[in-house]
């Protein structure tokens, strides 16, 4: 992949759905593309917005987005795009996919250990291949959530400048949630596929050693080859060096324009994804309170049933419509929880990936704006500096490719993703929608129907 590589043209804005309930439906002015290119340092901003708009009371947050989000509106950023959600998904599901992968991972069945030390969770790692480079065509091995951290360490130590796929958070935060029950295990175990997935699509991390060796070694032959890798002191050295050289200044005097632009687009970024994240979970939350009403409402219609005999028929088929209605309603949250909110949450990690990417770049560069003052602040050039400084160049030139390089990889990622999340949560809610419509429909239909056979009954001499 080029590094100063530019699309030709820009993916169209991100098509957004109406969150249940119908609020909060403003999802493509929070993801917005503001460039398709950024090397240029001449062109605008990345994403030219007022600070006020990111600004919300709590209370407020779901009207404002509710604003300017017509139909039209969405589908305006392309004439040929199809209204269709089915063939919207089908546009994106598809697009770019390999006919055939050669490196195919597969996390599943985890396991909880106990011992007298600790209790933790295994999961199983099964990986098919038809690279040549691997001495067998399929491998299966256990890892832990620490192997995964080890692993995310590694890379970050090879490819400093690359992207690397975010974990899962290793601590639950909000609320009281048992780490060991079902719903969190396999919360984590779909995250945990997707990080090796998302490492195996990658065009360099792909080939890493170390990533071989995780998908391929049992478990004493990876706990050894771990005691190979630099000790803790080496890796606490790296990071204070990185925040030294990120702290010193505040900034780095010779940063290109283009990686400013970067910080500055993910710095709103950052912000959008949180108020999306706040946003999504308050509207799951005001649909769980919702159908934990309609559980109880339908109840209560079948109760009053037994002592109204002339309704006795019409308050037993409500009672059937709000039940139908309750299971949708899960459903819909089920779809929610498995599709928009991961991959809103999972983009909300990578800004904090950016974050140490952009600093391991400004610390490459800070070394060579360094040795370049040292050599200025000198009468005579000393050969061993400039030999020196060649070197750095070299390397921020390479760091520099290819940051630029897995930047237009990982925005283009990102519209498809984000494209593909909201396209399903719209046909959910569409699904949805019509299936409680029909459901209702049908019930009134079949009540207008019994009156008229009764007033005919009644006419009748």
């Amino acid at each position: 992949m080029e590094a100063d590589g530019c699309a030709s043209r820009s993916p169209p804005p991100i098509a957004a759905s109406v969150p249940p309930g119908g609020d909060a439906a403003a999802a493509p002015a929070l993801l917005a593309e503001p460039s398709a290119c950024l090397p240029d340092a001449a062109r605008a901003p990345l994403l030219p917005s007022s600070p006020d708009l990111l600004e919300f009371d709590d209370d407020e947050d779901l009207e404002v987005f509710s604003k300017d989000a017509s139909l039209t509106e969405v589908n305006s950023f392309s004439p040929l795009m199809p209204t269709s959600p089915s063939s919207m998904i089908n546009q994106y599901k598809f697009e770019d996919e390999p006919e055939l992968k050669d490196l195919s991972i597969t996390v599943d069945d985890p396991e909880s250990h106990i011992t007298a030390i600790e209790t933790f969770i295994t999961y199983r790692v099964i990986t098919k291949t038809t690279r040549g480079e691997f001495d067998s065509s399929e491998y299966e091995v256990r890892r832990r959530y620490q192997d995964f951290l080890w692993l995310k360490g590694r890379l970050e130590e090879a490819h400093p400048t690359l992207i690397i796929p975010p974990l899962p958070e290793k601590f639950i935060m909000k609320g009281v949630v048992e780490r060991f029950n079902d719903e969190f295990i396999e919360t984590r175990r779909k995250a945990l596929h997707k990080f090796l997935n998302r490492i195996a699509e990658h065009p360099t991390l792909t080939f890493n050693e170390d990533f071989k060796i995780f998908l391929t070694a049992q478990a004493w032959e990876l706990s050894s080859h771990k005691k190979q890798g630099p000790g803790l002191f080496s890796r606490m050295g790296q990071t204070v060096k990185a925040v030294a050289s990120s702290m010193r200044g505040g900034t780095v005097k010779n940063r290109p324009e283009a990686f400013t632009e970067i910080i500055d687009y993910m710095d709103v970024f950052s912000q959008k994804m949180s108020l999306l994240d706040k946003i999504s979970h308050r509207v799951y939350k005001e649909e769980k309170d919702c159908s934990y009403e309609l559980k109880e409402f339908g109840p209560i219609h079948t109760l009053w049933s037994a002592s109204e005999e002339d309704l006795a028929d019409t308050l037993k088929g409500m009672a059937s419509c709000i039940d139908k209605c309750c299971k949708a309603t899960e459903k819909r949250m089920a779809a929610l929880s498995e599709s928009l909110f991961p991959a809103i949450h999972e983009y909300l990690l990578y800004s904090e990936i950016f974050t140490g990417v952009l600093k391991r770049r400004d610390h490459i560069q800070a070394e060579l704006d360094s040795k370049v003052d040292t050599v200025y602040n000198k009468k005579a050039e000393n050969d061993l500096l400039s030999e020196e400084i060649g070197k750095l160049e070299d390397k921020v030139e390479c760091a520099n490719n290819a940051l630029k390089a897995d930047w237009d990889r990982w925005k283009e990622s990102m519209r498809l993703d984000m494209k593909l999340a909201f396209s399903n949560a719209a046909e959910n809610n569409i699904h949805y929608y019509e299936q409680c419509l029909a459901t209702w429909e049908s019930f009134l239909t079949s009540q207008t129907t019994n009156f008229c056979l009764e007033e005919e009954s009644e006419d009748r001499p």
